[in-house]
């Protein structure tokens, strides 16, 4: 049998600029959908997620040498169950944006690594350090203020979804960790695929049309192999040469960047208690990512 090809070695400072990269290219989720005509959520999350199949799949095939099943075999239950666990992610992240504003949207998003520390703990024993404990605390503080004005302004059920995608984002997290799988592009290509029969099977069950103008088709396909696909392929790639906590704070930029996209091109703004309850929610995972990196744990042995 050939051996498979090494992966290439990276450097921190190559490995950090992918990261702040990918973070760039998830951000772009709130302008693209701002920008369609006709924003049908479970429309543009089957032509997302298609796209994101087809463009991963031909980065397995390319990375395997030309053998992607051999690729999707090695990603086992933790691959499926992580492919699951983006319907929610995927999902939750659409409707969100279609239904609140993208900074509500985003700095709900910034949840999951809290969700991904208490669910590490109940379900796989993963020790959640105290100073994480007290981030968790601090960080509610700042998504209940602007669940609550989401409720004031009829934001509740895209508040909700947000939640939702952070929950499918942490239970994907999960997934790998306990697989021992440090490569989620075979997991992030079968959530695509799941995605894309469950948007096709409501659109035909509920008479969704798919017939999307060309503008609304082009923009869905663009996130599906720009946001999703190329972000989550220079993160894969990023993630080799930094440590995890370092990752946490290099993602944030996704969260910077999401309000600040759609303020610039289109004038939309957040009301002050969003900035309020988001800059306490980043100011808690900052100081938490900050105070692992202080505390590195060390590598896990191969």
């Amino acid at each position: 049998m050939t051996a498979s090809p090494a992966a290439p070695v990276i450097g921190h400072r190559t490995g950090l600029i992918l990261v702040l990269m990918a973070g760039l290219c998830w951000s772009i989720l709130g302008l693209f959908v701002r920008l369609m005509e006709n924003p049908e959520a479970w429309a543009i999350l089957f032509y997302r997620s298609l796209a994101l199949s087809i463009f991963l799949f031909l980065v397995i095939a390319a990375r395997s040498g030309g053998r992607p099943l051999a690729v999707y075999r090695r990603a086992g239950r933790a691959g499926v169950l992580g492919g699951l666990a983006l319907v929610l992610a995927f999902s939750g992240s659409i409707v969100s944006v279609v239904n609140t504003t993208v900074a509500n949207a985003m700095f709900l998003f910034a949840t999951a690594p809290f969700i991904a520390a208490l669910l590490g703990r109940v379900l796989i024993g993963e020790r959640v350090r105290r100073a994480t404990w007290i981030a968790m605390a601090v960080g509610l503080v700042g998504v209940a203020i602007m669940v609550a004005e989401g409720i004031a302004v009829g934001h509740l059920f895209g508040n909700a979804a947000a939640l939702v995608s952070a929950l499918g984002f942490a239970l994907f997290t999960i997934a790998l960790r306990s697989g021992r799988n440090d490569d989620m592009l075979p997991a992030v290509s079968l959530g695509g695929l799941f995605m894309t029969a469950v948007a096709l099977a409501i659109c035909l069950g509920g008479g969704v049309s798919l017939a999307l103008s060309t503008n609304d088709t082009l923009l869905a396909l663009g996130l599906g192999v720009c946001q999703l696909g190329f972000g989550l392929s220079l993160y894969t790639i990023g993630s080799k040469a930094l440590p995890a906590a370092e990752l946490t704070l290099l993602a944030m930029t996704e969260v910077v960047f999401g309000p600040l996209w759609v303020w610039i091109f289109l004038g939309e703004t957040a009301s002050p208690w969003t900035w309020v309850g988001g800059a306490i929610l980043i100011a808690a995972i900052t100081g938490n990512a900050l105070g692992r990196l202080r505390h590195r744990p060390p590598p896990l042995a191969p």
